[in-house]
């Protein structure tokens, strides 16, 4: 079964209509390899076989990523948070997140919150907001989904505010959306609706002119999608990110084609999601996924 088209860059058509005319993820390689008829580059065939073995474990999601990809590239990003969410509302659904989520096992239970899931502090016109979850990694529950729209609908408020400065407490930002909550929506068309009504990601896109975000240890899935949207991120020098959604059946689904994409490009982001990759503060920077590093 075709999962993926490999071809050296230098086969691949010139037409600029080529690359949407294909369902599959399309493989480019080559040491000099330029082109923007692929959805990733890599520099070699050896390489461009790893990246299909593992499109093979979840192959829908990587359809649906790269096809998602090249709409939000054309697309205003809240017609691409549109986009993304339906797409990932549907792999909600589907064969490969189902799976995903036999190999999670039994419920799992939470801790107790203790104290507000986002603290907040004021001084003249910057607002200090600080994820104050360090027991969970700080990974975005409901909970703190929650508290970050709610802080977000304050600045959006408040003119006065010129600076909205976001931390996360404890040995990393964040680890992205919290496992044991996946799965837990009515239904998928339920969970498309709170994407729409209740996102974070809806109002840093719009805000992000007035946010800047302070990033250190591991930054997972939402835990960089959501901060990628703000005009500047900050990252200590032994940060890194990754996207892991592939191996849960599904797609970056806090605004991460729309946000990430925006910053590093179509195939960079489908390159760090086909991959499962880590990178560094250092990479990162240089991509341009971070503005600056820090100590």
């Amino acid at each position: 079964m075709l999962n993926a088209i490999i071809m050296d860059y230098t086969e691949i058509p010139e037409d600029a209509s080529w690359l949407r005319q294909q369902p599959y993820p399309v493989i480019a390689y080559g040491k000099q390899a330029i082109t923007a008829n692929a959805d990733v580059i890599v520099p070699d065939l050896a390489a461009a076989q790893k990246l299909e073995k593992n499109i093979q474990s979840a192959p829908v999601a990587a359809m649906t990523l790269v096809q998602v990809l090249r709409s939000t590239e054309l697309l205003p990003p809240e017609l691409g948070l549109d986009v993304e969410s339906l797409a990932y509302s549907t792999l909600q659904s589907g064969e490969e997140f189902a799976a995903w989520l036999k190999t999670r096992g039994d419920e799992i239970l939470l801790p107790e919150p203790e104290g507000p899931a986002l603290l907040l502090s004021r001084t003249g016109g910057k607002v200090d907001a600080v994820m104050n979850r360090p027991q969970l990694r700080n990974s975005v529950t409901v909970e703190m989904r929650d508290a970050w729209v709610e802080a977000l609908e304050l600045l959006d408020a408040d003119d006065s505010i010129t600076e909205f400065t976001l931390r996360g407490l404890g040995p990393c930002f964040s680890t992205g959306g919290e496992l044991a909550e996946f799965g837990t929506a009515p239904d998928p068309a339920t969970a498309h609706w709170v994407r729409s009504v209740r996102s974070p990601a809806r109002l840093m896109a719009k805000l992000s002119a007035r946010i800047t975000c302070h990033v250190h240890g591991a930054c997972i899935g939402s835990g960089i999608e959501l901060p990628a949207f703000a005009s500047q991120v900050v990252a200590h020098h032994k940060t890194y990110f990754q996207l892991p959604e592939l191996k849960l059946g599904l797609i970056p689904g806090a605004g991460g084609t729309v946000s990430i994409a925006r910053r590093i490009g179509r195939q960079r982001t489908a390159l760090l999601v086909l991959s499962g990759r880590r990178i560094n503060a250092r990479t990162a920077l240089e991509w341009g996924l971070i503005d600056a590093l820090e100590d």
